[in-house]
Order: C-alpha cells, then sequence, then structure tokens
C-alpha cells in the first residue's frame, strides 16, 4: 500500500478536481447539469438540551437560513447531482462522511485516506450523485466521538418522485449527550466501558429535545423517518397507542412491510415507518425505546383535524433502489472476525485519539487517523462478489458499517428476519453471519464499529476494489 503521506499530498494537489470525477455509483456528470453547492459550515453554536442550563455545541448551518442549534435535514433526489461545500468554522480539523449513499470513493469523507483533512478557516467541494432513494446521514470522520458526541450529525433525505404519498412527513434523529449539571459536558468515555459495550450518555433526546411531541393528521398515514446517530446507544424501538409498519430499513425498502413489535437498531442505522395516527383528536401514540428494565419515551405523535381515516392498504410498497445481487456460485468468501485485542497505548492523530487500543478485526487494531499505512482487509476485484463470514467472537454487540458498498445479509445463528440490503449490520453477541455484495464501486472502503468508542480503539479497516 502506498503510505498515507504521499497520499495525502496527492488528494491535496487534486482535490480541486473532485468535482470532475466525483458523482457515484456509475453516474456520470453532463455540462451543465452541476448543481450549485448547498453551503454546509461546520461551526460552533449554543443549545438548550437541559432544563438547568445552555451547552456549546458543534452544529451545521446551511446557507444563509436562519440559524438553528440542530443540523439541518440535507434533501436530494435520486439520481440527481448535490453538491455542498464544507467551510469549517471550528477550530479543529473535520470532514463529512455521507453514511449509506453509495457515492464515489473521493467523496466519501474519511480523512488519511480519501480526501485532506478540512483544516480551521478552510473549505472542501463535494459533488454526486445519490442513486439510492431512502434515509440516510452525514458525520464528520474526524474526531469523531467528541464532533458527533458535541452535535455533528445530521439526517439526510434522498426523495423519489415515484415515492408513495404520505400526509405527513416526521423525520427524527436519535442521540444522547453526557452532559452533568448545567448543562456542561462530562468525559466523553470511560475506558473500562470503552472496552465493553460503550459508555452512554446521560440525557436522551430526539431532534435535541428530550420526549418531544409532534403534531400529525388523525386517521393519516406518516412516514417517521428514524436515524440513529448516537455515539454508542443501541435502541429497541417500539410503537404504542397505534399501528405502524416497517417499509425501509438502512435506506432499502422492504419487499413485504410489516407491523412493528420491537425493533433493534445500533448506531448507523436508520428505520422508515408508516404510522397509523389515531382517529381522535388530540389521541397519542408513543415511540418507545423497550432494551433493558426501564422503557422510556423517545417522542409522541399527537392527533390533529378530523379523521382522515387511512389504512395501511392504502400506501404502496417503495420502489427498490438499484442494488445488484450477488453471484453466490462464483463469490469468494472472505473471514472477517471481530476481536479484542491486547491493550496497548494508541498513535496520536490530528484527527483525536482515545489514547487506547482494545478491539480489532482479523486480530488487527487500526492504528488511527494516521499516516501510519496499513495493509486492507483483502483486496476485491471490481465487479466481483463476495460473502464474507463474519464471526462475533465477543460478548457485545457490533454495529458494523461498510462505506460506499450496500450487502445482502444471507444468514446468521441468531435472526430469522433478513433484512433487505443494507449497509450496516448490528451484530449480536457471538453471532455468526454471512453477508454477500457485489464490489462495484472503486476505492478503499472503510469499515467498522459504529459504537464510535470501539472505532476508534482498533475496530477499523478497509477493503481496497480494484
Amino acid at each position: 500500500m502506498t503510505p498515507m503521506l504521499s497520499r495525502r499530498t496527492f488528494l491535496q494537489a487534486s482535490a480541486a478536481l473532485g468535482g470532475a470525477f466525483a458523482l457515484g455509483a456509475g453516474l456520470a456528470a453532463r455540462a451543465g447539469t452541476t448543481p450549485g453547492p448547498q453551503v454546509l459550515t461546520a461551526q460552533l453554536a449554543q443549545a438548550q438540551i437541559t432544563v438547568d442550563g445552555v451547552t456549546p455545541v458543534m452544529t451545521y448551518g446551511l446557507g444563509d437560513a436562519p440559524h438553528a442549534a440542530l443540523p439541518p435535514v440535507l434533501r436530494m433526489r435520486k439520481g440527481e447531482a448535490y453538491a455542498a461545500r464544507l467551510v469549517n468554522r471550528l477550530d479543529e480539523p473535520t470532514t463529512v462522511h455521507w453514511h449509506g449513499l453509495r457515492i464515489a470513493n473521493a467523496m466519501d469523507g474519511v480523512p488519511e485516506m480519501t480526501q485532506p483533512y478540512v483544516y480551521p478557516g478552510d473549505h472542501f467541494d463535494y459533488l454526486f450523485t445519490p442513486p439510492d432513494a431512502g434515509t440516510f446521514w452525514y458525520h464528520p470522520h474526524c474526531n469523531t466521538l467528541t464532533q458527533m458526541g458535541h452535535g455533528l450529525t445530521g439526517v439526510i433525505v434522498v426523495e423519489n418522485p415515484a415515492d408513495p404519498n404520505f400526509d405527513a412527513e416526521i423525520v427524527l434523529n436519535l442521540r444522547d449527550w453526557r452532559l452533568g449539571a448545567g448543562g456542561k459536558y462530562i468525559d466523553p468515555f470511560k475506558p473500562r466501558h470503552a472496552a465493553r459495550g460503550g459508555t452512554y450518555g446521560t440525557v436522551r433526546t430526539a431532534n435535541w429535545q428530550q420526549e418531544p411531541v409532534y403534531d400529525a393528521p388523525a386517521g393519516g398515514l406518516v412516514r417517521v423517518r428514524i436515524v440513529a446517530t448516537d455515539v454508542t446507544r443501541i435502541y429497541t424501538i417500539g410503537v404504542e397507542g397505534a399501528e405502524a409498519k416497517v417499509v425501509a430499513l438502512d435506506g432499502n425498502p422492504v419487499e413485504h412491510p410489516f407491523l412493528l413489535d420491537r425493533m433493534d437498531i445500533g448506531p448507523g442505522q436508520r428505520v422508515d415507518l408508516v404510522l397509523r395516527m389515531p382517529d381522535g383528536e388530540g389521541a397519542r401514540a408513543t415511540l418507545g425505546n423497550f432494551r433493558g428494565s426501564n422503557p422510556w419515551t423517545i417522542a409522541s405523535f399527537r392527533a390533529a383535524g378530523p379523521s382522515l381515516k387511512r389504512h395501511h392498504r392504502d400506501v404502496a410498497p417503495l420502489p427498490a433502489n438499484p442494488v445488484a445481487e450477488a453471484d453466490l456460485s462464483t463469490a469468494k468468501r472472505i473471514p472477517l472476525e471481530l476481536t479484542a485485542t491486547a491493550e496497548h497505548k494508541a498513535t496520536p492523530s490530528i484527527c483525536g485519539s482515545l489514547g487506547f487500543t482494545f478491539w480489532a478485526l482479523n486480530k488487527v487494531p487500526w492504528p488511527g487517523d494516521t499516516p501510519d499505512p496499513i495493509a486492507p482487509i483483502e483486496e476485491l476485484k471490481l465487479g466481483k462478489s463476495y460473502v464474507l463470514e463474519i464471526a462475533n467472537r465477543t460478548p457485545h454487540a457490533h454495529p458494523i458499517h461498510l462505506h460506499g458498498l450496500s450487502f445482502r445479509i444471507l444468514s446468521s445463528n441468531k435472526r430469522s428476519f433478513l433484512p433487505p440490503p443494507t449497509d450496516t449490520i448490528l451484530l449480536l453477541p457471538d453471532e455468526q453471519a454471512e453477508v454477500a455484495l457485489v464490489a462495484d464501486n472503486p476505492g478503499d472502503w472503510v469499515i467498522h464499529c459504529h459504537i464510535i468508542e470501539h472505532q476508534k480503539t482498533g475496530m477499523t479497516g478497509y477493503f481496497k476494489i480494484i
């Protein structure tokens, strides 16, 4: 592998050319079709997250829109070019990773691998065409525990004109904050927790509010887009007071929508529900987290106006995304083991280090966001099919996210329901699963646990597609 420092020099020299080749998943730009960029500013702000104080946060501002602390929902269209200029007004480097979008490698937002750091006062231009419709999100891939923990997590909605119509749409960005008295930050993690399941936040929010209430048409069908942007928490979601159908998971439609009972979602994952609102004015449906022994309310939905008397059968399934199916008869099989590793000090990094190494992929711990070279897990051939034999050799759950590609879960010793194509699999303790993919997007694609303490303490690697 080419040393990272020489790659960084190349990236800095060629960053201005990124838009010329950066339309994702094989869609090429045509003259006159490139949009003007949305200006996305990483900046500091103040937010009222707790009742007893104001919290300094990191957030994104959008163009000249009135400032709000909550990062904006970015709306794109399937198959249409999208451009954004990240302007960094923080006091440290940052980037943007477009989580779940199958776009060109140069636009993936991983410093020291796909692009240079965006230093304070500098900017970086992103240009790509989302090939898939659905619910996605965006966040930095630099000093992630602090930057994400302080607010840099926003939702992406990629619209498809062929989608069915709904009576309302509600987007929920779920995340914790580690705050103490007066809304002040406390230590972002504890090493003994990072070496286990992760360090949980102390304040639980949806759209940066505790137990928010949203009005929606009585008797109507509401699309609820749920994104778990927390750095640690795994949710077990359920709805009480109304029926909700699962119509998409991790951006991809469910072939046969089904009623939600209880569903686990880990950091990085998304669920799209169609909620049939109660008929009575003022009646409420409640989205809750039922994980653990003390269930709690995430958000509530209050019926407003006369009943529309809609029914779930009024909505057709969502159109499928163009995800290639692996040829299992020719697929090469690759073992991927999630393991603990011998503890040692991590290498210092411009993008931040937790100072520890606890985790590994195939017994190799990632050294951190540094210029140190490291070999890929495997070199994949463009257009070929592969099956990853993933084994969680630990007593903790790990949401494993793969950049730039989608995969299909073929089998598991821990689950009976196999979801549609996805970019993140929540591997349970001692779970063994097989996932299939087509290596149809060239470049270096990171794979990591999305419990950020695990990612930053070794459970990261990458595949090279050539």
